[in-house]
C-alpha cells in the first residue's frame, strides 16, 4: 500500500471541523438577527461569547455555504429555540447534519 494514496481525513473529521461549526455559525447569526443576544447564544451553545462573536464575524464556521433547504432548516431551528419548543438541541443538529449528508454536501466514505 502506498502511503501517499492514503486518505487521512475521515468524514467524521469533516463534520467535527467544518460542518458543525458552520451549522453553529449559521444558527448563531439567525438567532442574533432575530433579537437574541450574543450572551444568550453563548449560553445556549455552552461557549464563550467571544466564540459567538467569531461565528458572526466569520472567523469561525465559515468554510461551508449552505443551500436554501439547509438554511430553511436552520431558520426553523432558530424559531423553535426562540419559542422554547426544542427539547433536544443535539438531535436537531444531527438532523441538519444528516440532511447535509443526504444532499451530498459532506464527502462519502471512499
Amino acid at each position: 500500500m502506498k502511503r501517499e494514496n492514503m486518505k487521512t481525513e475521515t468524514p467524521c473529521q469533516v463534520v467535527v471541523w467544518d460542518v458543525l461549526p458552520a451549522i453553529r455559525a449559521a444558527l448563531a447569526k439567525e438567532l442574533v438577527d432575530n433579537g437574541v443576544t450574543q450572551q444568550e447564544v453563548a449560553k445556549l451553545f455552552g461557549m464563550a461569547p467571544s466564540a459567538v462573536s467569531q461565528y458572526l464575524t466569520k472567523k469561525r464556521g465559515y468554510r461551508i455555504e449552505f443551500d436554501d433547504e439547509i438554511k430553511a432548516s436552520i431558520a426553523s431551528l432558530a424559531v423553535d429555540i426562540q419559542n422554547g419548543t426544542v427539547d433536544d438541541l443535539s438531535h436537531r443538529f444531527c438532523e441538519i447534519c444528516r440532511q447535509l449528508r443526504a444532499d451530498d454536501a459532506c464527502p462519502d466514505d471512499q
